[in-house]
């Protein structure tokens, strides 16, 4: 079964409240977005593999340590995904980007697929799914499904708020994938938004209704 991990760093818990109240505007809301995707992303990549490397300093020669393993690359489910690009990759700005669009249809809350764009070399790099919420879980399954098929094997999904049918949807369909969470809220009212949540992220963070 893959790992739940729920963010519980002050900082993200403070910036959290602070984008919850309605009366944030789109620049300030925007802006924290990307400040917790970027302290989110140092917590989630706490395992990336290290291997020594020689240094020389001004003074002396030494062994440093340098990341290994897999490179890596930030997906983001369009649109609000885009929201917390920028502050992965003031920590990973090597990272190459893909993008996987996806809208939730208003009958049936199901997700339609509408593009995606990948890395060529995605199938070998350890993959970071973004998007701000985890509601029904439906857009995030069919978009790490969408990977799979593509042979990306190594996927990871974060989000900034999830409701627990989100976190169970996504445990039962993709138990290899391993969940890094903001906040874990109560659960989704009757229109599948979550409880208490921030109401729309992706109108939220580009100003639209």
């Amino acid at each position: 079964m893959s790992e739940v991990r729920i963010m519980d760093h002050p900082l993200i818990q403070h910036k959290i409240s602070y984008i919850r109240n309605e009366a944030v505007g789109t620049k300030e809301f925007r802006e924290v977005v990307g400040e917790i995707a970027s302290l989110m992303c140092y917590e989630a990549t706490r395992d990336l593999k290290l291997q020594d490397v020689k240094i020389k300093t001004p003074i002396c020669e030494t062994i440093g340590k340098e990341l290994t393993g897999k490179k890596l690359a930030v997906v983001p489910i369009l649109r609000a995904g885009l929201g917390m690009v920028d502050g992965m990759l003031k920590l990973i700005p090597s990272a190459k980007v893909g993008h996987i669009g996806l809208y939730r249809d208003p009958e049936t809350y199901e997700p339609k697929e509408y593009y995606c764009k990948l890395p060529a070399d995605c199938d070998s790099r350890e993959v970071f799914v973004v998007d701000p919420m985890l509601a029904t879980g439906g857009s995030c399954s069919a978009a790490i499904q969408m990977l799979k098929d593509k042979g990306v094997r190594h996927i990871r999904f974060m989000c900034i708020i999830a409701a627990p049918e989100g976190v169970e949807r996504m445990q039962r369909e993709h138990p290899d994938v391993d969940i890094y969470i903001g906040s874990l809220d109560e659960c989704l009212n009757d229109h599948k938004y979550i409880v208490p949540g921030l109401g729309d992220a992706g109108d939220r963070i580009f100003g639209t209704k």
